[in-house]
């Protein structure tokens, strides 16, 4: 993979990477909504175009922040999961969560409200803690093979 990054400021080169409407989006539904199959991404409500997802996907593991399994008994499916470093990315997401939940609430009312608001205000910390905890525990009762 030969990225060109604009400069060399971290700021900018962590966009050149991560800063199209897709790329943290696919992160946060694997890490908050359970996607873990290209079907699964083409069934979410932000309804990515499956080129679009596709290419997306094959970036993110090469940046290593997915990596692409299998299950043992469906060699056909490939579950893409997010590695250490894709991980890494929790406190930023919630960091994003916050920010739209104080400053465009007004905007999009529509913004979800309930328990885990409650918690991303009170302690994001916490929450960040728990998104991890939860996607680490779902996947450590699963048998993956490496695609």
């Amino acid at each position: 993979m030969d990225r060109k990054f604009r400069c060399d400021c971290p700021i900018t080169s962590a966009l050149d990477m991560l800063g199209d409407k897709w790329m943290l989006v696919i992160i946060k539904q694997m890490l908050m909504e359970d996607k873990l199959t290209f079907k699964d991404f083409t069934e979410s409500d932000e309804a990515i175009a499956t080129n679009i997802l596709s290419a997306k996907l094959k970036l993110l593991e090469e940046i290593g922040l997915l990596t692409k399994a299998k299950l043992p008994n469906n060699k056909k499916t490939n579950l893409y999961l997010l590695t250490e470093k894709g991980l890494s990315l929790t406190p930023i997401i919630v960091e994003l969560a916050k920010w739209s939940d104080s400053y465009l609430r007004d905007l999009n009312p529509s913004i979800r409200n309930g328990e885990g608001m409650v918690l991303l205000r009170n302690d994001k910390a916490a929450f960040a803690d728990a998104l991890e905890s939860a996607y680490r525990e779902k996947l450590a009762g699963m048998v993956f093979v490496k695609s």
